[in-house]
């Protein structure tokens, strides 16, 4: 088995591909892709996704790999091949629902909200600031009270939902969108970074 992720130590989206590797207990070379110098839009990188983002994963020998490219599919793909125990995507026609509820949710308000925030302080990206605060709040206010009573957001344990709404989430303040007034938010962080294997996104600097 060769695994190999097309990554970017700043990118919340490779981030959680990375951390579903680490919990599964997956090796994998990382292969930093230079988005600052637009290594994503060259003809090799474009290869891999029509789309030139991060992440890619490939899975297989080099000659002939299974290539996924998006945070989420990479998600689905990693759960579906390699948990034995089904906990990461269960079978269970409502809990898989609420699962791709969340998956929906972390690449729509989720995007639009805390991690265009991000991306406007660190990267200096084209998006309104306080648009994008204003959908952050938004977003963390029905999670808040989603929370409220439950560990996990699709069912009662950690589920791919979990890991593809962390890491914008618990890097919110870097995009100057507080997680003060979210105790809930807040506990459901701790809990992710308790999983075994759980490793951290780099902070920015």
């Amino acid at each position: 088995m060769t695994l190999r992720l097309h990554s970017f130590p700043l990118s919340g989206h490779a981030h959680r591909a990375r951390l579903m590797l680490a919990l599964l207990g997956l090796e994998a070379e990382t292969v930093d892709v230079d988005l600052r110098g637009g290594a994503q839009k060259q003809p090799d990188f474009l290869g891999l996704n029509a789309f030139g983002q991060v992440p890619v994963l490939e899975d297989g020998e080099p000659e002939n790999p299974v290539v996924i490219a998006d945070s989420n599919a990479i998600l689905v793909y990693l759960a579906g091949k390699y948990d034995r125990s089904g906990q990461w995507l269960p079978a269970d026609p409502a809990i898989a629902a609420q699962v791709q509820r969340w998956l929906s949710v972390a690449a729509g308000q989720l995007l639009m909200g805390p991690a265009r925030a991000r991306m406007v302080k660190l990267f200096s990206s084209p998006f309104d600031h306080d648009a994008c605060r204003q959908v952050a709040t938004q977003l963390f206010h029905v999670m808040e009270r989603h929370l409220q009573g439950r560990d996990w957001l699709a069912a009662s344990h950690a589920t791919i939902a979990d890991i593809a709404l962390y890491s914008y989430t618990a890097h919110a303040p870097e995009g100057d969108v507080s997680l003060q007034p979210y105790p809930h938010i807040r506990g459901w962080i701790r809990r992710v970074e308790t999983l075994p294997g759980f490793v951290p996104m780099q902070k920015a600097a």
